[in-house]
């Protein structure tokens, strides 16, 4: 008997955004533009606060760095090469690291590393974002003393605005997700409107985006190179471009950035416009983006900045959720609990991740205070996850897509020139965000403690075929003279192949203390895209002694294997299936509670000789397991009815002991 399953129509998620569409466009927009999108915030303001003495020059140059810094990262980089990385509709470092990962075994470490610092990294855009918003309120008359950057007041606010965000994760963002887009259109459009205001005042600001000024500045001004380090908040949240593909789909993230970047350097033209109009070479504290802001808009302006400013939070929240749902499928995070709080496959909610990045947060505004202080330490670590997956996308075009070495290798370096530079520049920043190499020291250790823990595990998961045991089986089920362990005795197995088993499941039943039961189960569970699939094949393996039963469960739907086994047991004995009553009178409906689960789990044996990077690595993926959830609680197991049973891992066995046996005179007189 064969598993039979009802087919289910499963449409993908990216299906809907194949196409260019209205919908699409405004997803786009509310989704992965936050970040890159409230930019203006800050970028321009930095740029001139480190370059000193304000002038033509510096305002020109800073202006034609930006924009040529978004044409090539941003637009030609991953607009136009990365998004061509589509793995069935998904993007992110994970995804093109899925797609390349059979061209090298040591592409593991690019994606480890780019992962974890994106991750890392992440934890001050929320911050940086919501504080720039909150700090535009002291432009605003009668406020000016009550919001002062750094005070008292605006912290408390911003923590309240980020404590908030954080709890309302749990219920997802299907309410008032759909109200995204339109909010970054209305933001959108006010940055266009806002640069034009100023622009028509000074036409000619639209010279600065010849590159000759850039260069002009990277190399005549004193300080020149070094202003690359703010240069860079422009295109921090590029990588977002990439990772919410499966969102939206490459066509409307494509014709949605031309938009997005004409809005943007609309906006800092006239940041600009204004700056120079004031002749003044220095401007204080004040932050151009609100100064092109008529006074009667200020308000409004403030709340629709606040509200982008959550909506990019928004966004980087949902793709750390996204990264580590990831990096577990991939097994380089251990097991979390991972939940679906609406019917929306890409929408998920991990509350341990969720109250890391909280606390992150919350550190990053206690201890900078101002957005000009996070913009002091911002993108460092930005520029190495960009190099990661520069050296990832080498891989996808020169193998995958199979282009002419020359034209990879050209493209390639142009980037990796560029990123090191940014690199560098951002470098001096490493003194001004120690506490952040904790967290990024942190989550990049775990992924590779996590992968070459399992590769080393993996390594002793050995399946054998049925056909030489099953006869054995049953032999030991009708042996009466060895007592009954269970009626129903369940296994959950990784076997996909219903011909095969693990060896320790073999070993479990027959080693030292065999395991007599009336019925032998063998659980495989699969997880679909549709979120509340509850389908089971059931097959039988040798005369009802060996049954198999396949569970394809919907991805919202809670594992709870022990109580839908009893469910199929009971319907399989409805039915008459098997014939499970008439061949085992004891096995009725009031003994459907006999059920044992034996759970395996291994342990580091102390018979092992290990080097010290495979000690280090296994005694910290066991320390690290220790806070993972264990398979009981993944697959809903009640405790009663559960063994937890011990397999010791011996990795490199002891291969000699120096035990000399002494022969001891023994003193007849004692």
């Amino acid at each position: 008997m064969c598993p039979n399953y009802t087919k289910a129509v499963s449409l993908h998620h990216s299906d809907h955004f194949k196409k260019v569409s209205t919908a699409g466009l405004l997803i786009a927009l509310g989704i992965i533009y936050g970040d890159i999108g409230t930019s203006p915030l800050y970028t321009f303001q930095t740029i001139l606060s480190e370059g000193g003495h304000i002038d033509k020059g510096l305002v020109f140059g800073a202006i034609s760095c930006i924009f040529w810094t978004l044409t090539l990262q941003t637009t030609f980089k991953y607009v136009v090469i990365t998004l061509q990385a589509d793995n069935h509709g998904e993007g992110g470092v994970f995804s093109l690291y899925s797609l390349v990962r059979r061209f090298g075994k040591k592409l593991v470490y690019p994606a480890i590393i780019g992962a974890g610092t994106l991750l890392a990294d992440g934890i001050i855009t929320p911050p940086i974002t919501v504080t720039s918003a909150i700090e535009g309120l002291n432009m605003v008359k009668k406020f000016e003393s009550a919001i002062v950057p750094g005070n008292s007041l605006v912290i408390e606010i911003v923590l309240v605005i980020l404590l908030l965000l954080f709890i309302f994760q749990r219920f997802g963002t299907k309410i008032v997700g759909g109200s995204f887009g339109p909010i970054m259109l209305i933001w959108f459009s006010m940055l266009a409107v806002l640069g034009i205001s100023q622009i028509i005042h000074y036409p000619g600001i639209f010279a600065a985006l010849n590159p000759v000024y850039g260069l002009q500045l990277l190399t005549l001004h004193p300080k020149g190179f070094w202003l690359l380090g703010a240069v860079f908040l422009c295109t921090t949240g590029a990588e977002a471009l990439y990772s919410d593909l499966g969102h939206c789909g490459k066509k409307n993230i494509q014709t949605s950035w031309i938009f997005v970047k004409i809005t943007l350097v609309l906006n800092y033209l006239g940041q600009g416009a204004w700056v120079l109009l004031q002749n003044s070479g220095d401007l204080g504290k004040v932050n151009p983006f609100f100064a092109i802001v008529p006074h009667w808009f200020l308000i409004p302006s403030v709340i629709i900045a606040t509200a982008a400013s959550i909506i990019a939070s928004q966004a980087l929240i949902s793709g750390s959720f996204t990264l580590i749902s990831e990096a577990i499928s991939l097994n380089f995070w251990p097991k979390v609990t991972v939940k679906f709080p609406t019917n929306v496959r890409g929408q998920i909610y991990i509350p341990s991740i969720n109250w890391i990045l909280c606390l992150g947060c919350f550190l990053v505004v206690l201890y900078f205070r101002t957005s000009e202080a996070m913009t002091a330490a911002y993108g460092f670590s930005i520029t190495i996850a960009m190099l990661m997956t520069t050296f990832l996308i080498y891989y996808f075009l020169r193998y995958v897509k199979r282009y002419p070495f020359w034209i990879v290798g050209a493209i390639v370096t142009v980037f990796v020139c560029v990123e090191s530079c940014f690199f560098v520049a951002n470098a001096i920043k490493i003194v001004k965000r120690l506490f952040f190499l904790v967290f990024e020291i942190g989550l990049i250790a775990t992924m590779y403690i996590w992968y070459h823990a399992r590769k080393i595990n993996n390594r002793f998961l050995m399946f054998v075929n049925w056909d030489q045991y099953l006869p054995l089986l049953e032999t030991l089920s009708n042996d009466e003279s060895l007592p009954k362990f269970s009626s129903h005795l369940i296994y959950l197995t990784k076997a996909n192949n219903p011909k095969q088993i693990e060896k320790r499941i073999v070993s479990s039943i027959f080693d030292n203390n065999a395991k007599r039961a009336d019925l032998y189960w063998m659980i495989h569970l699969e997880t679909t895209d549709q979120p509340y699939t509850m389908e089971y094949g059931v097959e039988e393996l040798k005369n009802a002694k060996v049954i198999r039963v396949d569970f394809r469960l919907g991805f919202r739907v809670q594992p709870r294997i022990g109580l839908m086994l009893r469910k199929v047991v009971d319907e399989m004995i409805n039915n008459k299936e098997l014939d499970i009553v008439s061949r085992y009178p004891s096995v009725n409906k009031e003994d459907l509670q006999n059920f044992r689960f034996v759970v395996l789990e291994k342990f580091l044996s102390y018979d092992n000789e290990f080097s010290v990077r495979d000690g280090f690595i296994l005694n910290s993926y066991f320390s690290i397991n220790r806070a993972a959830l264990s398979d009981s609680k993944a697959f809903g197991l009640d405790s009663n009815q559960t063994i937890v049973e011990k397999i010791p891992l011996v990795v490199t066995p002891v291969s000699s002991i120096s035990l000399k046996r002494a022969f001891y005179k023994i003193d007849e007189k004692c």
